[in-house]
Protein backbone atom coordinates (compact mmCIF):
# COMPACT_ATOMS: atom_id res chain seq x y z
CA UNK A 1 0.00 0.00 0.00
CA UNK A 2 1.26 3.67 -1.07
CA UNK A 3 1.92 6.01 1.98
CA UNK A 4 -0.56 8.40 0.06
CA UNK A 5 -3.24 6.16 1.26
CA UNK A 6 -3.12 6.28 5.03
CA UNK A 7 -3.71 9.85 5.69
CA UNK A 8 -0.65 11.21 6.67
CA UNK A 9 0.15 14.49 6.20
CA UNK A 10 1.97 16.61 3.75
CA UNK A 11 5.28 17.22 5.77
CA UNK A 12 5.37 13.53 6.66
CA UNK A 13 4.85 12.30 3.09
CA UNK A 14 7.36 14.85 1.86
CA UNK A 15 10.26 13.56 4.39
CA UNK A 16 9.27 10.11 3.32
CA UNK A 17 9.58 11.10 -0.62
CA UNK A 18 12.96 12.38 0.50
CA UNK A 19 13.82 9.02 1.64
CA UNK A 20 12.27 7.43 -1.50
CA UNK A 21 10.02 5.42 0.65
CA UNK A 22 7.00 5.02 -1.50
CA UNK A 23 5.17 1.48 -0.30
CA UNK A 24 4.09 0.94 3.24
CA UNK A 25 5.11 -2.51 4.97
CA UNK A 26 2.53 -4.89 6.32
CA UNK A 27 3.04 -3.30 9.87
CA UNK A 28 3.03 0.09 8.65
CA UNK A 29 -0.26 -0.55 6.75
CA UNK A 30 -1.96 -2.12 9.75
CA UNK A 31 -0.98 0.31 12.28
CA UNK A 32 -0.46 3.91 10.62
CA UNK A 33 -4.41 4.37 10.51
CA UNK A 34 -5.47 2.72 13.69
CA UNK A 35 -2.99 4.95 15.39
CA UNK A 36 -3.86 8.31 13.57
CA UNK A 37 -6.76 7.55 15.47
CA UNK A 38 -5.36 7.98 19.14
CA UNK A 39 -6.08 4.39 20.13
CA UNK A 40 -3.45 2.20 21.94
CA UNK A 41 -1.82 -0.15 20.26
CA UNK A 42 -0.46 -3.78 20.72
CA UNK A 43 2.04 -4.31 17.91
CA UNK A 44 3.81 -7.85 17.42
CA UNK A 45 6.31 -7.90 14.04
CA UNK A 46 9.72 -9.41 13.67
CA UNK A 47 12.70 -7.16 13.31
CA UNK A 48 13.17 -5.57 10.41
CA UNK A 49 9.78 -5.24 9.60
CA UNK A 50 9.55 -1.25 9.63
CA UNK A 51 7.95 -1.06 13.36
CA UNK A 52 9.85 2.46 14.12
CA UNK A 53 8.22 4.41 11.04
CA UNK A 54 5.04 2.40 11.64
CA UNK A 55 5.01 4.69 14.81
CA UNK A 56 6.69 7.20 14.45
CA UNK A 57 5.22 8.58 11.29
CA UNK A 58 1.25 8.44 12.70
CA UNK A 59 2.63 10.01 15.92
CA UNK A 60 4.57 12.89 14.56
CA UNK A 61 1.26 13.92 12.68
CA UNK A 62 -0.93 13.88 16.31
CA UNK A 63 1.96 16.01 18.07
CA UNK A 64 1.53 18.61 15.29
CA UNK A 65 -2.00 18.40 14.93
CA UNK A 66 -2.23 19.16 18.81
CA UNK A 67 -0.28 22.55 18.52
CA UNK A 68 1.22 22.22 21.56
CA UNK A 69 5.26 23.06 22.30
CA UNK A 70 6.98 21.13 24.76
CA UNK A 71 7.76 23.13 28.52
CA UNK A 72 11.09 23.23 30.03
CA UNK A 73 12.47 20.04 31.53
CA UNK A 74 9.51 18.07 29.38
CA UNK A 75 8.82 15.55 26.54
CA UNK A 76 5.70 15.10 24.51
CA UNK A 77 6.39 11.95 23.40
CA UNK A 78 8.76 9.41 25.10
CA UNK A 79 10.11 6.01 23.23
CA UNK A 80 11.48 3.60 25.60
CA UNK A 81 13.96 0.85 23.90
CA UNK A 82 16.44 -1.71 25.59
CA UNK A 83 19.14 -0.71 24.63
CA UNK A 84 21.94 2.62 23.42
CA UNK A 85 22.38 1.27 19.39
CA UNK A 86 17.94 0.92 19.14
CA UNK A 87 17.37 4.18 20.66
CA UNK A 88 20.39 6.01 18.81
CA UNK A 89 18.53 4.27 15.90
CA UNK A 90 15.17 5.47 16.69
CA UNK A 91 15.60 8.84 17.23
CA UNK A 92 17.93 9.24 13.59
CA UNK A 93 14.55 7.85 11.91
CA UNK A 94 12.65 10.39 13.91
CA UNK A 95 14.80 13.54 12.78
CA UNK A 96 14.86 11.91 9.06
CA UNK A 97 10.69 11.66 9.23
CA UNK A 98 10.17 14.71 11.01
CA UNK A 99 12.44 16.97 8.93
CA UNK A 100 9.39 18.62 7.86
CA UNK A 101 7.50 19.30 11.02
CA UNK A 102 10.50 20.84 12.72
CA UNK A 103 10.02 18.65 15.57
CA UNK A 104 12.61 18.68 18.43
CA UNK A 105 14.13 15.35 19.05
CA UNK A 106 17.02 14.03 21.65
CA UNK A 107 17.71 11.19 23.14
CA UNK A 108 19.02 10.19 26.36
CA UNK A 109 21.09 7.17 27.16
CA UNK A 110 24.00 5.06 29.34
CA UNK A 111 27.51 5.62 28.05
CA UNK A 112 27.09 9.92 27.33
CA UNK A 113 27.92 12.79 29.31
CA UNK A 114 24.80 13.11 31.54
CA UNK A 115 25.68 16.58 31.48
CA UNK A 116 24.57 17.20 27.94
CA UNK A 117 21.21 15.20 28.37
CA UNK A 118 20.45 17.61 31.14
CA UNK A 119 21.33 20.86 28.27
CA UNK A 120 18.92 18.65 25.90
CA UNK A 121 15.80 18.23 27.75
CA UNK A 122 16.12 21.80 29.81
CA UNK A 123 14.29 23.76 27.29
CA UNK A 124 11.59 21.12 26.59
CA UNK A 125 11.50 17.99 23.34
CA UNK A 126 9.22 17.12 21.62
CA UNK A 127 10.12 13.19 20.51
CA UNK A 128 12.89 11.64 23.63
CA UNK A 129 14.14 8.61 22.79
CA UNK A 130 15.72 7.06 26.20
CA UNK A 131 16.80 4.07 27.41
CA UNK A 132 14.83 2.82 31.22
CA UNK A 133 18.09 3.99 33.31
CA UNK A 134 19.39 6.77 31.98
CA UNK A 135 15.77 8.34 31.92
CA UNK A 136 15.15 7.45 35.83
CA UNK A 137 18.67 9.39 36.56
CA UNK A 138 17.40 12.32 35.45
CA UNK A 139 13.73 11.99 36.56
CA UNK A 140 15.32 11.43 40.43
CA UNK A 141 17.92 14.49 39.58
CA UNK A 142 15.46 16.59 38.72
CA UNK A 143 16.08 17.44 35.26
CA UNK A 144 13.06 16.01 33.71
CA UNK A 145 9.28 15.71 34.35
CA UNK A 146 6.99 13.40 32.67
CA UNK A 147 3.96 15.34 33.22
CA UNK A 148 3.68 16.87 29.54
CA UNK A 149 3.94 12.78 28.14
CA UNK A 150 1.02 12.61 25.37
CA UNK A 151 2.45 9.69 23.51
CA UNK A 152 4.43 6.57 25.51
CA UNK A 153 5.82 3.83 23.23
CA UNK A 154 7.71 0.56 24.15
CA UNK A 155 10.06 -0.46 21.91
CA UNK A 156 11.08 -4.56 21.62
CA UNK A 157 8.91 -4.49 24.78
CA UNK A 158 10.55 -8.32 25.21
CA UNK A 159 13.56 -7.83 25.42
CA UNK A 160 12.87 -4.58 28.42
CA UNK A 161 11.44 -7.71 30.03
CA UNK A 162 14.69 -9.87 29.36
CA UNK A 163 17.00 -7.20 30.76
CA UNK A 164 15.17 -6.55 33.99
CA UNK A 165 13.52 -3.42 32.99
CA UNK A 166 10.06 -4.26 34.39
CA UNK A 167 10.28 -2.65 37.89
CA UNK A 168 11.97 0.61 35.94
CA UNK A 169 9.11 0.54 33.78
CA UNK A 170 6.52 0.55 36.34
CA UNK A 171 8.38 3.65 37.89
CA UNK A 172 8.39 5.35 35.33
CA UNK A 173 4.51 4.64 33.52
CA UNK A 174 3.27 5.45 37.60
CA UNK A 175 4.59 9.25 36.71
CA UNK A 176 3.06 9.52 33.18
CA UNK A 177 0.01 11.29 32.49
CA UNK A 178 -3.11 9.00 32.77
CA UNK A 179 -4.25 10.39 29.53
CA UNK A 180 -1.65 9.68 26.67
CA UNK A 181 -1.23 7.14 24.00
CA UNK A 182 0.92 3.90 24.71
CA UNK A 183 1.62 1.75 21.94
CA UNK A 184 3.82 -1.58 22.60
CA UNK A 185 5.70 -3.19 20.00
CA UNK A 186 7.62 -6.56 20.10
CA UNK A 187 8.97 -9.07 18.35
CA UNK A 188 7.44 -12.41 20.22
CA UNK A 189 4.12 -12.59 22.68
CA UNK A 190 5.43 -14.42 25.48
CA UNK A 191 2.90 -14.12 28.34
CA UNK A 192 4.68 -11.86 30.37
CA UNK A 193 4.11 -8.62 27.59
CA UNK A 194 0.46 -9.94 27.37
CA UNK A 195 0.02 -9.55 31.25
CA UNK A 196 2.12 -6.12 30.94
CA UNK A 197 0.37 -5.09 27.80
CA UNK A 198 -2.67 -5.35 30.00
CA UNK A 199 -1.82 -3.41 32.61
CA UNK A 200 -0.56 -0.54 30.62
CA UNK A 201 -2.51 -0.24 27.70
CA UNK A 202 -6.44 0.62 27.34
CA UNK A 203 -8.58 -1.28 24.81
CA UNK A 204 -5.75 -1.68 22.74
CA UNK A 205 -5.81 -2.78 18.77
CA UNK A 206 -3.97 -5.20 18.02
CA UNK A 207 -1.33 -5.54 14.86
CA UNK A 208 0.22 -8.85 14.15
CA UNK A 209 1.97 -9.41 10.64
CA UNK A 210 3.00 -12.77 11.35
CA UNK A 211 2.85 -15.34 14.31
CA UNK A 212 4.42 -14.46 17.32
CA UNK A 213 8.03 -16.15 17.57
CA UNK A 214 8.56 -17.07 13.40
CA UNK A 215 11.31 -16.69 11.68
CA UNK A 216 11.79 -14.92 8.55
CA UNK A 217 10.46 -16.78 5.63
CA UNK A 218 13.37 -15.82 3.27
CA UNK A 219 16.57 -16.65 5.98
CA UNK A 220 17.56 -19.80 5.00
CA UNK A 221 18.66 -21.67 8.17
CA UNK A 222 21.43 -24.29 8.68
CA UNK A 223 22.99 -25.59 11.42
CA UNK A 224 26.77 -27.70 11.73
CA UNK A 225 27.32 -30.08 14.69
CA UNK A 226 30.88 -29.34 15.96
CA UNK A 227 32.95 -29.30 19.04
CA UNK A 228 33.28 -26.37 21.06
CA UNK A 229 36.98 -25.82 20.94
CA UNK A 230 36.61 -26.01 16.88
CA UNK A 231 34.25 -23.67 16.63
CA UNK A 232 37.16 -20.97 16.37
CA UNK A 233 38.41 -23.20 12.84
CA UNK A 234 35.50 -23.48 11.25
CA UNK A 235 34.30 -20.31 11.43
CA UNK A 236 37.78 -18.81 9.60
CA UNK A 237 37.51 -21.82 7.31
CA UNK A 238 34.14 -20.65 6.58
CA UNK A 239 35.11 -16.84 6.20
CA UNK A 240 38.11 -17.56 4.34
CA UNK A 241 35.36 -19.36 1.32
CA UNK A 242 32.67 -16.98 1.91
CA UNK A 243 35.42 -14.10 1.53
CA UNK A 244 37.04 -15.68 -1.57
CA UNK A 245 36.06 -17.92 -4.23
CA UNK A 246 32.62 -17.90 -3.49
CA UNK A 247 32.12 -14.44 -2.55
CA UNK A 248 28.29 -15.01 -1.27
CA UNK A 249 29.39 -13.00 2.13
CA UNK A 250 28.57 -9.30 1.93
CA UNK A 251 28.33 -8.29 5.87
CA UNK A 252 28.51 -11.17 8.38
CA UNK A 253 27.23 -10.54 11.98
CA UNK A 254 28.26 -13.36 14.47
CA UNK A 255 26.63 -13.61 17.66
CA UNK A 256 28.85 -14.82 21.08
CA UNK A 257 26.94 -15.85 24.33
CA UNK A 258 29.94 -13.85 26.36
CA UNK A 259 31.93 -10.58 26.30
CA UNK A 260 34.89 -12.38 26.66
CA UNK A 261 33.87 -14.63 24.21
CA UNK A 262 33.49 -11.53 21.74
CA UNK A 263 36.56 -10.67 22.06
CA UNK A 264 38.35 -13.36 22.09
CA UNK A 265 36.97 -14.37 18.58
CA UNK A 266 38.19 -11.27 17.40
CA UNK A 267 41.55 -11.80 18.11
CA UNK A 268 41.65 -15.73 16.91
CA UNK A 269 40.23 -13.90 13.94
CA UNK A 270 42.80 -11.06 13.55
CA UNK A 271 45.24 -13.63 14.34
CA UNK A 272 44.39 -15.77 10.94
CA UNK A 273 44.21 -12.27 8.88
CA UNK A 274 40.54 -11.67 9.04
CA UNK A 275 39.52 -8.59 10.49
CA UNK A 276 36.40 -7.80 12.90
CA UNK A 277 35.55 -5.83 15.14
CA UNK A 278 33.10 -6.42 18.70
CA UNK A 279 30.33 -4.89 20.08
CA UNK A 280 28.93 -5.65 23.50
CA UNK A 281 28.80 -3.98 26.99
CA UNK A 282 32.08 -3.96 28.14
CA UNK A 283 32.71 -1.38 25.37
CA UNK A 284 32.48 2.37 25.79
CA UNK A 285 29.71 4.27 23.48
CA UNK A 286 32.51 5.76 21.18
CA UNK A 287 33.96 2.14 20.71
CA UNK A 288 30.52 1.02 19.96
CA UNK A 289 29.88 3.59 17.74
CA UNK A 290 32.74 3.31 15.89
CA UNK A 291 32.57 -0.13 15.48
CA UNK A 292 29.12 -0.11 14.15
CA UNK A 293 29.89 2.68 11.71
CA UNK A 294 32.61 0.72 10.18
CA UNK A 295 30.52 -2.34 9.75
CA UNK A 296 27.48 -0.24 8.31
CA UNK A 297 30.21 1.51 5.63
CA UNK A 298 31.52 -1.60 4.87
CA UNK A 299 34.61 -0.76 5.81
CA UNK A 300 34.63 -4.11 8.38
CA UNK A 301 32.57 -6.72 7.51
CA UNK A 302 32.74 -8.72 10.21
CA UNK A 303 30.79 -7.88 13.35
CA UNK A 304 30.76 -9.82 16.90
CA UNK A 305 28.17 -9.17 18.91
CA UNK A 306 26.63 -10.35 22.32
CA UNK A 307 22.29 -10.55 22.38
CA UNK A 308 22.94 -7.23 24.40
CA UNK A 309 23.12 -5.44 20.84
CA UNK A 310 20.80 -7.95 18.90
CA UNK A 311 18.02 -5.28 18.79
CA UNK A 312 19.76 -2.06 18.13
CA UNK A 313 22.02 -3.08 14.65
CA UNK A 314 20.02 -2.38 11.75
CA UNK A 315 21.96 -2.37 9.06
CA UNK A 316 21.41 -3.43 5.30
CA UNK A 317 22.94 -5.94 3.38
CA UNK A 318 23.92 -8.37 6.24
CA UNK A 319 24.25 -11.24 4.49
CA UNK A 320 24.62 -13.86 7.00
CA UNK A 321 24.50 -14.22 10.78
CA UNK A 322 26.42 -17.16 12.26
CA UNK A 323 25.28 -18.06 15.65
CA UNK A 324 29.30 -19.05 16.98
CA UNK A 325 27.01 -19.92 20.35
CA UNK A 326 23.41 -20.75 20.53
CA UNK A 327 21.67 -19.25 22.58
CA UNK A 328 20.17 -20.77 25.65
CA UNK A 329 16.59 -18.51 25.67
CA UNK A 330 14.98 -19.68 21.94
CA UNK A 331 13.45 -16.17 21.46
CA UNK A 332 16.75 -14.76 21.30
CA UNK A 333 17.37 -17.13 17.97
CA UNK A 334 14.96 -15.04 16.54
CA UNK A 335 15.99 -11.79 17.46
CA UNK A 336 19.45 -12.51 16.12
CA UNK A 337 19.05 -13.86 12.79
CA UNK A 338 16.33 -11.00 12.23
CA UNK A 339 19.67 -8.88 11.46
CA UNK A 340 19.51 -10.85 8.07
CA UNK A 341 16.50 -10.25 5.42
CA UNK A 342 15.85 -6.98 6.12
CA UNK A 343 13.45 -4.68 3.61
CA UNK A 344 12.94 -7.47 1.30
CA UNK A 345 16.14 -9.14 0.96
CA UNK A 346 17.34 -12.47 1.10
CA UNK A 347 19.97 -13.89 4.16
CA UNK A 348 21.60 -16.88 5.38
CA UNK A 349 21.42 -17.73 9.11
CA UNK A 350 24.01 -20.70 10.30
CA UNK A 351 24.63 -21.84 13.69
CA UNK A 352 27.14 -24.01 15.39
CA UNK A 353 26.27 -26.55 17.62
CA UNK A 354 28.44 -27.88 20.33
CA UNK A 355 27.47 -31.48 22.09
CA UNK A 356 26.01 -29.39 25.16
CA UNK A 357 24.30 -26.99 22.77
CA UNK A 358 21.60 -29.59 21.19
CA UNK A 359 18.70 -28.47 23.82
CA UNK A 360 18.69 -25.12 22.40
CA UNK A 361 19.02 -26.04 19.03
CA UNK A 362 15.55 -28.97 20.22
CA UNK A 363 13.69 -25.85 22.02
CA UNK A 364 14.75 -23.05 18.86
CA UNK A 365 12.91 -25.76 16.33
CA UNK A 366 9.95 -25.89 18.20
CA UNK A 367 9.54 -22.31 18.99
CA UNK A 368 9.96 -21.74 14.95
CA UNK A 369 8.10 -25.12 14.50
CA UNK A 370 10.75 -26.21 11.80
CA UNK A 371 13.42 -28.23 11.70
CA UNK A 372 17.02 -26.28 10.86
CA UNK A 373 19.16 -27.77 7.64
CA UNK A 374 22.04 -29.89 8.98
CA UNK A 375 24.87 -29.22 7.20
CA UNK A 376 28.10 -31.16 7.60
CA UNK A 377 31.95 -30.53 8.40
CA UNK A 378 34.01 -29.78 5.31
CA UNK A 379 35.82 -31.97 3.97
CA UNK A 380 39.60 -32.22 5.18
CA UNK A 381 38.29 -30.20 8.55
CA UNK A 382 40.27 -31.99 11.15
CA UNK A 383 43.79 -30.95 9.22
CA UNK A 384 42.78 -27.91 8.54
CA UNK A 385 41.59 -27.24 12.35
CA UNK A 386 44.64 -28.29 13.85
CA UNK A 387 47.18 -26.37 11.12
CA UNK A 388 44.65 -22.82 12.46
CA UNK A 389 44.92 -24.06 16.01
CA UNK A 390 48.80 -24.93 15.80
CA UNK A 391 49.52 -20.89 13.96
CA UNK A 392 47.45 -19.16 16.76
CA UNK A 393 48.92 -17.87 20.19
CA UNK A 394 47.84 -19.79 23.13
CA UNK A 395 44.90 -18.40 25.23
CA UNK A 396 45.92 -16.97 28.69
CA UNK A 397 44.02 -19.21 31.44
CA UNK A 398 42.72 -15.80 33.27
CA UNK A 399 40.40 -15.37 29.99
CA UNK A 400 38.79 -18.52 30.25
CA UNK A 401 38.04 -17.97 33.60
CA UNK A 402 36.45 -14.69 33.68
CA UNK A 403 34.53 -16.41 30.88
CA UNK A 404 33.28 -19.20 33.11
CA UNK A 405 32.38 -16.41 36.09
CA UNK A 406 30.36 -14.54 33.01
CA UNK A 407 28.52 -17.63 31.83
CA UNK A 408 27.78 -18.14 35.45
CA UNK A 409 26.51 -14.94 36.20
CA UNK A 410 24.58 -14.03 33.16
CA UNK A 411 21.01 -13.16 33.13
CA UNK A 412 18.77 -15.98 32.56
CA UNK A 413 14.92 -15.72 32.12
CA UNK A 414 12.46 -17.65 34.47
CA UNK A 415 10.40 -18.31 31.20
CA UNK A 416 10.81 -21.45 29.55
CA UNK A 417 13.13 -21.82 28.61
CA UNK A 418 23.34 -24.23 2.53
CA UNK A 419 24.78 -22.90 1.01
CA UNK A 420 27.66 -25.61 1.97
CA UNK A 421 30.87 -24.30 2.51
CA UNK A 422 32.59 -27.72 2.99
CA UNK A 423 33.43 -27.64 -0.57
CA UNK A 424 35.77 -25.17 -0.71
CA UNK A 425 21.17 -11.87 35.95
CA UNK A 426 18.70 -9.80 36.02
CA UNK A 427 19.45 -6.24 38.24
CA UNK A 428 17.83 -6.51 41.40
CA UNK A 429 19.08 -2.58 42.83
CA UNK A 430 18.14 0.64 41.22
CA UNK A 431 21.27 1.52 40.84
CA UNK A 432 22.10 -2.14 38.90
CA UNK A 433 19.21 -1.50 37.18
CA UNK A 434 20.29 1.28 35.90
CA UNK A 435 23.58 0.12 35.13
CA UNK A 436 22.03 -2.25 32.87
CA UNK A 437 21.20 0.28 30.52
CA UNK A 438 24.43 1.44 29.63
CA UNK A 439 25.21 -1.86 28.26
Amino acid sequence: MSFQNLGLSQPVLQALALKEYSEATPIQAQAIPTLLKGRDLLGIAQTGTGKTAAFMLPSIDRLTASKKRPQPRTCRMLVLAPTRELASQIAESARAYSHFSHMSVATVFGGTSINKNRQDVSRGVDILVATPGRLLDLIEQGYLMLRGVEILVLDEADQMLDLGFIHALKAIVKLLPAQRQTLFFSATMPKAIRELADRFLTDPAQVAVTPAATTVEKIDQYVTFVQQAEKPALLTIMLRVGFGEKGNMDRVLIFSRTKHGADRIVKQLNASGIASNAIHGNKSQPQRERALAEFKSGKVKILIATDIAARGIDVSGVSHVINFDLPNVPEQYVHRIGRTARAGAAGVAVAFCADDERAYLKGIEKLTRQQVEIVPLPQGFTAEAARIKAARPAEPPRAARSEEREDRNRVRRPRSRRPSFGSAGAPKTNRARRRASAR
